[in-house]
């Protein structure tokens, strides 16, 4: 997909490349390609996992580095223009993205933010999901500018955003 574009990847594609059948892989996703496509992008999300140490920047710092290395990659931002393209033509390819790529990544930062909270490190009113937002919202922003990323860069948005929350 990342390659070809999702309307000219195929399931007899796909199923040849993985060495099965066509059946084999509607049985594995019912969802078709959009599930496929979906699933796979989770799981290249989740090969590889940030061990959180405890420590709120040290955490974030990781998971925007990870985010960051992530998109980046050869056809990352290609993928991403996948499916927005295809959003009106298959608008269950984007529904599928939001919850099996998107939320997730989501979900931890939100989850470090709260500890934190918790933790009494960041004011008792932060705002957890802008915070998340802005996180990851700031790669998007850096990356459509056409500004290189330098040396420190993740550092500096996690220290941004910590505190704008009231980090202490």
């Amino acid at each position: 997909m990342a390659q070809h574009g999702y309307a000219r990847t195929s399931i007899d594609a796909i199923a040849e490349a993985a060495d099965v059948t066509k059946p084999s892989i509607y049985l594995r996703f019912p969802g078709g390609k959009t599930e496929v496509a979906t699933k796979a992008l989770a799981y290249a999300r989740d090969r590889h996992a940030v061990s959180e140490t405890g420590d709120t920047r040290v955490d974030l710092i990781a998971h925007v580095r990870r985010f960051r290395h992530g998109v980046s990659r050869p056809f990352g931002m290609a993928m991403l223009g996948t499916v927005l393209a295809e959003e009106h033509d298959t608008p269950e390819l984007l529904a599928f993205f939001r919850k099996y790529v998107i939320e997730p990544r989501r979900m931890v930062l939100r989850a470090v933010l709260a500890r934190a909270r918790d933790r009494g490190e960041l004011t008792r009113d932060a705002d957890i999901e802008m915070g998340a937002q802005m996180l990851v919202g700031a790669f998007y922003a850096q990356y459509l500018a056409g500004t290189p990323f330098r040396d420190g860069w993740d550092e500096r948005v996690v220290d941004l955003v910590l505190g704008a929350l009231g980090h202490r």
